[in-house]
């Protein structure tokens, strides 16, 4: 038999914690166990109806066909408007593509820009896709903690002293998957007063949980505050989360038109077009009417307040309050150091993911996985009911340790 020779660059990268926790819940639900799952990044919503009745019309109207490799016109222009209504952001129809998704989008731009050896600065704790999405196209993530402290934010001088002559891309997650940090406007235009003096580096800005920020705020899109750097800005959304069509698969980006040239040409290699069907679909999200977007962030906030008081009564957790997204990422270090019953050392968060899944039915994500220890990430895309159901399970176990003697 034939050895199958796989190639080094794949061989670096490591399946997707989020995924990897998703399939164990399913595999120990098949099992007949009872989970209450903290683990998934997608809202627990369905997709409105007005938009699914949209996509239907659209297939039989005949939208089944192979699109633009880009994405169809209807969609683009929906995106303009989308920029314009929401942000003040005029983008020309050569400055924006279309994708399967956001994460399609992001790897591509990658792929268009990255030579063997050049830099991509991730902030830690960072959505666990962006370090190994760099690595298989050649590039070498150099990651910056952010602390506790700092918001989890990413500060001006830490940006400073983490670029060199190779680096060719900060990644800016805001609203920030794990943490739920939110950069300001005075935040922003802090890193872009750093950025303007190293013209080598571009920005992605992945903007993709704009629309879930609480207390009154709103985000700031980054070219919103720093319009001068628009020619080497990526702004990356799209309509997965703000309007529940995860399984939709459609991302959209904003960018100069060399750069949005060259992803669109990738793209028309790998996968030829977004699905004509889902684009119809995107467009009635982006342009209709847009109360499911408000009604969603009000039930997250909601959500969020839950958690987080729930959280800080536990016994050796604390808690942030985040500003955005649908993520909490609470500290556990006072857990580190305890004892199961069975004797077991708690010795790091991912101790902790485990223990908290074996004895309490519960499923999170261990903090080492976002590049920051010793957190979890939880999910609050769930019911009331579930926060309340799994948060009790926790204090219960959280309960049943004891110090090491």
């Amino acid at each position: 038999m034939t050895d199958i020779l796989i190639a080094s660059r794949p061989a670096r990268i490591k399946p997707s914690p989020s995924m990897a926790a998703r399939a164990l819940v399913s595999k120990l639900r098949a099992s007949g166990k009872d989970i209450v799952d903290f683990t998934l990044g997608e809202p627990d919503f369905d997709t409105p109806e007005h938009i699914i009745e949209g996509a239907f019309k659209a297939a039989l109207a005949g939208e089944t066909r192979y699109t633009s490799p880009n994405g169809t016109r209807a969609m683009r222009d929906a995106v303009a408007a989308k920029f314009k209504r929401e942000s003040g952001l005029d983008f020309t129809d050569d400055e924006i593509v279309i994708s399967s998704g956001a994460k399609q989008l992001i790897f591509t731009a990658f792929t268009a820009t990255l030579d063997e050896g050049d830099e991509v600065i991730v902030p830690a704790p960072y959505w666990v896709s962006y370090p190994d999405m760099a690595i298989v196209n050649g590039g070498e993530p150099v990651f910056v903690s952010c602390s506790e402290n700092a918001g989890f934010k990413l500060t001006p001088d830490a940006l400073e002293q983490a670029i060199t002559p190779r680096t060719k891309w900060l990644v800016l997650n805001s609203p920030n998957n794990p943490t739920g940090a939110v950069y300001s406007r005075a935040e922003l235009a802090a890193l872009a007063a750093v950025l303007r003096q190293h013209p080598q580096v571009m920005v992605m800005t992945d903007e993709i949980y704009e629309h879930f920020v609480y207390d009154g705020e709103v985000a700031a899109a980054f070219v919103q505050v720093a319009p001068d750097l628009a020619d080497r800005t990526l702004t990356i959304n799209g309509v997965s989360k703000a309007y529940a069509m995860t399984g939709w698969r459609i991302g959209y980006g904003a960018g100069p038109a060399k750069l949005i040239k060259a992803v669109a040409n990738l793209l028309s290699q790998s996968t030829s077009c977004p699905s004509a069907v889902s684009q119809a679909a995107a467009v009635i999200a982006l342009t209709g009417e847009q109360g499911f977007v408000r009604q969603a962030n009000a039930a997250y906030e909601v959500r969020r307040n839950l958690i987080v008081d729930r959280l800080n009564a536990l016994p050796g957790v604390t808690c942030t309050r985040p500003a955005g997204s649908f993520y909490v990422y609470p500290n556990v270090s006072g857990l580190i150091g305890m004892r199961t019953a069975e004797g077991e050392n708690i010795r790091s968060d991912l101790d902790v993911a485990l223990f908290l899944l074996r004895e309490a039915g519960v499923a999170v994500i261990d903090g080492s996985s976002y590049g920051l220890s010793p957190y979890l990430r939880i999910s609050f895309a769930t019911s009331v009911e579930e926060i309340e159901r799994g948060t009790d399970r926790m204090k219960q176990a959280c309960q049943s340790l004891r110090r090491q003697r």
